[in-house]
C-alpha cells in the first residue's frame, strides 16, 4: 500500500514527465515508440497511477533524450516541497 506522501510523489513525478513530453511535442504514441514503453502505461504514470520501475525510468529518459536524473528531479521544481 502506498502512503499519502508516496501518492503525492507519484503525482508530482507524473506531472513532471508530462511536462517534459509535451515540451518535446510528443504524443503518447510517439513517446511510446521512442522509449519502448506502452503508451497506456505512459499515460498511467503521468496520472500518478503507476509506480515506474528503475528500468522504466531509464527507458523514459532515453525516449525523452534526458538523463534519468532529470526525470527524478521533479521535487526540485519551483513551488514543490
Amino acid at each position: 500500500m502506498i502512503s499519502e506522501k508516496g501518492k503525492e510523489s507519484l503525482l508530482q513525478f507524473g506531472e513532471h514527465l508530462r511536462n517534459l513530453r509535451v515540451s518535446k511535442n510528443l504524443s503518447y504514441r510517439q513517446m511510446s515508440l521512442l522509449c519502448n514503453v506502452d503508451h497506456a502505461n505512459i499515460r498511467r504514470i503521468e496520472q500518478g497511477k503507476v509506480n515506474p520501475t528503475l528500468l522504466t525510468i531509464e527507458e523514459l529518459s532515453l525516449g525523452l533524450d534526458v538523463h534519468p536524473s532529470e526525470l527524478l528531479n521533479y521535487k526540485n521544481l519551483e513551488g514543490r516541497p
